[in-house]
């Protein structure tokens, strides 16, 4: 058997009690989600999510912690995922910078909002994440090798 997990990530970003999300084309459908991806080749997993999130939101950030690493299978392929959670700050936003294919916005959303917006989160993860990090579960970045 040919079992790989795909190795991701994600950040965490709150501001003035809203959290940096994006909105985003997914199997067909319009999702919300962390800023989130894979981690390629030769970088580690704080590079990725540094990326990641200006890829896909066109914001530096800077992480300050870890919520978790966790794992879940997509019901709609199979694969299960690794996901490392980083806490960031906002640094800078990029106005002139394009972002990944699929992103049709990053958004920032108070907690209502998301719960009101439940159905359209990409995975119960979304939620799940920003409870875990509402409810105080943070880490050193030191924890990630």
């Amino acid at each position: 058997m040919n079992w790989a997990p795909h190795v991701t990530v994600a950040t965490i970003v709150e501001r003035a009690g809203r959290f940096l999300l994006v909105y985003e084309e997914a199997d067909g459908k319009q999702v919300y989600n962390q800023p989130a991806g894979h981690l390629d080749p030769d970088e580690t997993l704080q590079e990725a999510a540094i990326r990641e999130t200006l890829e896909e939101t066109a914001w530096h950030v800077r992480l300050t912690g870890v919520v978790g690493v966790n794992l879940y299978e997509a019901p709609s392929n199979g694969i299960t995922y690794v996901r490392t959670t980083f806490i960031a700050e906002a640094v800078s936003q990029d106005m002139g910078r394009s972002l990944d294919t699929g992103i049709i916005e990053a958004v920032w959303l108070t907690y209502e909002e998301i719960l009101e917006r439940r159905a359209q989160l990409r995975s119960p993860m979304t939620l799940q994440i920003i409870d875990e990090y509402r409810a105080g579960r943070r880490f050193p970045l030191a924890v990630i090798g």
